[in-house]
């Protein structure tokens, strides 16, 4: 009798637990350049997405490299962050660099072979050690055409992050791959509208593919960052994938067209 009144309290216990790690809202944060950043990208849009029961983080800075954002402290607020993450059913991190990790760019471009696979290796491993639930994201492509072709210079850093989601077996959204089939089937003239500012007669050469500034939010047309528009249909491109990279997360978002 004893032993079953233990087993009943036991069962009673898990099953309250479970209840209340039900309740819990879960928590995204968002990690990247300014792509991903408030005022030049997605992120807000993004976070402007999740149900208001929820909480989402946009820590993405622009002119960062999966090398930069981790020597400027940046990653550090990423981590104090999960060390509170018991408040929390899950805390989902979305990390996405590339654009600064591109030769030319000094303090921020990282080796393709020996640097960058390793440094998101390493965040990965650092997330999930601090019981957080890591989502690898492929670079935003850029949006410069050439004979009505789009161009992709980023394809061999997206690879480089498939290959180690792969490796470490964590969630990947292909926002470089699918980015890019949704700009090149729009063409030019629609995607000249996702930027900042409005094209200008005299349109800029190839800024995005340049060296970009650290810090400083856009102001001005670029093939590279996002304004309203822009950031409202790639939120929407992210959020699509990670509904169906993990579709435990589907029920997190507000409706559509909310």
């Amino acid at each position: 009798m004893k032993q079953r009144f233990l087993s009943g309290a036991v069962a009673a216990l898990l099953c309250v637990g479970g209840a209340q790690a039900a309740d819990k809202p879960v928590r995204f944060i968002l990690v990247g350049d300014s792509t991903m950043a408030s005022n030049s990208g997605y992120g807000d849009a993004f976070c402007a997405r999740v149900n208001r029961a929820n909480t989402c983080i946009n820590l993405a800075k622009g002119g960062r490299s999966s090398s930069s954002f981790r020597a400027e402290g940046r990653w550090d607020e990423v981590q104090g962050l999960l060390k509170g993450a018991a408040a929390y059913r899950t805390t989902y991190v979305l990390i996405q660099f590339g654009h600064n990790d591109q030769p030319g760019k000094p303090g921020r471009s990282t080796d393709l072979k020996t640097e960058f696979p390793v440094n998101m290796a390493r965040y990965v491993d650092e997330v999930k050690a601090l019981d957080g639930l890591p989502v690898l994201v492929t670079p935003l492509t850029r949006r410069m055409f050439k004979d009505g072709v789009l161009e992709n210079t980023l394809v061999p850093w997206a690879d480089a992050i498939r290959a180690t989601a792969k490796e470490k077996q964590v969630p990947l959204l292909d926002l470089n791959a699918d980015s890019y089939a949704a700009v090149q089937a729009m063409g030019e003239a629609q995607a000249d509208t996702f930027a900042v500012a409005p094209k200008p007669a005299a349109a800029p050469v190839a800024i995005g593919a340049g060296v970009e500034p650290q810090g400083a939010a856009k102001s001005a047309f670029d093939y590279t960052h996002l304004g309203a528009r822009g950031a409202k249909y790639f939120a929407a491109m992210v959020e699509r994938e990670l509904k169906a990279a993990i579709p435990a997360v589907t029920a997190e978002f507000k409706p559509e067209g909310e």
